[in-house]
């Protein structure tokens, strides 16, 4: 059993790793400060502090608790925010995530490990599924803010010794999700259409994404936590598909329809973005177990069981 902290423990990706890394046995505490989150997701068995990941106080919950490894989920996820107040998710997810890495070194946490970003790291690339060894060029704030606690994590390693691994997801869903920001257009699609609601689709609705289930993305997060590996590891599906097609495929296994209303493309939204998952089935011995489809049925399921 070992000492585990998850930051944004309270969130969508977050209480679904802690419910896991309980179900395996481990002590589990949890930081979030409830912007996003939400308190009744966090399993009774975990430990909570509702501190913000700026905060100096983390310093202290670091020295009481004696955490062995690290999970750093807390972060400004939505891209179009970043866009419109950058200074804030700098503050947030580079600043933050820096408090956090500060304490590691100090409290000497044998390892963290990142809940990165796949597409909006690489940016608009000729590369699909784009691998790991692609340049990266960030397209908003949120991607940038992404990398640079990613090469701090590269630095601490080489300077501290603080050991680390760093998943970029691509488009994660499921239960729990929050209705907002763009990994969520499954969330809202599915929200709405249960409660006979209008959705907003960006642009002309043939941008594309590859969407991986919740479920896939936490047992990659749990298995990272035992292997030698320094560097990014791409979590995804590795399928490409356009908001058009998907919202026709959440019509097909709803039997209803997605309402759409429709509005000009977002400042940083990518065009294409798909992830190739090699890296992971040789370094993690990881690959997607649910597809698109039995993905959506369960968030479908999931979403009337709470209306």
């Amino acid at each position: 059993m070992s000492k585990v902290l998850v930051t944004g423990g309270a969130g969508f990706i977050g209480s679904t790793l802690v419910d896991k890394l309980i179900g395996e046995g481990n002590e589990v505490v949890v930081i979030d400060n409830l912007f996003s989150g939400r308190e009744d997701y966090i399993n009774p068995q975990a430990k909570f502090y509702n501190i913000d990941i700026c905060s100096a106080e983390v310093a202290g919950i670091f020295a009481k608790e004696n955490f062995e490894f690290v999970y750093h989920l807390a972060a400004q996820i939505d891209v179009g925010r970043s866009v419109a107040d950058p200074i804030n998710d700098n503050r947030i997810n580079v600043l933050g995530g820096l408090n956090i890495l500060e304490n590691c070194r100090v409290y000497k946490v044998a390892k963290i490990i990142l809940a990165s970003t796949g597409g909006a790291i690489y940016g608009e690339t000729e590369e699909i599924p784009t691998t790991e060894y692609v340049p990266t060029y960030p397209l908003s704030p949120y991607g940038i803010h992404k990398l640079t606690l990613e090469k701090y994590l590269n630095y601490y390693y080489q300077v501290y010794n603080l050991n680390y691994t760093i998943l970029r997801f691509s488009n994660v869903y499921g239960p729990r999700q929050y209705k907002g920001g763009e990994a969520g257009v499954i969330a809202i699609f599915i929200d709405n259409a249960v409660k006979n609601k209008e959705s907003i689709m960006y642009g002309d609705g043939l941008q594309t994404r590859d969407f991986v289930y919740v479920d896939d993305v936490v047992r990659a997060l749990s298995l990272a936590r035992n292997i030698d590996c320094r560097g990014e590891i791409n979590i995804s599906l590795g399928k490409e598909i356009n908001l058009l097609e998907l919202r026709k495929n959440i019509e097909e296994i709803l039997e209803a329809p997605v309402k759409i209303k429709n509005e000009p493309g977002k400042l940083g939204e990518q065009r294409r973005s798909c992830l190739s998952n090699v890296r992971a089935k040789d370094v993690l011995n990881w690959e997607p177990e649910i597809g698109l489809t039995e993905g959506v049925k369960r968030t479908i399921n999931w979403a009337k069981s709470i209306l």
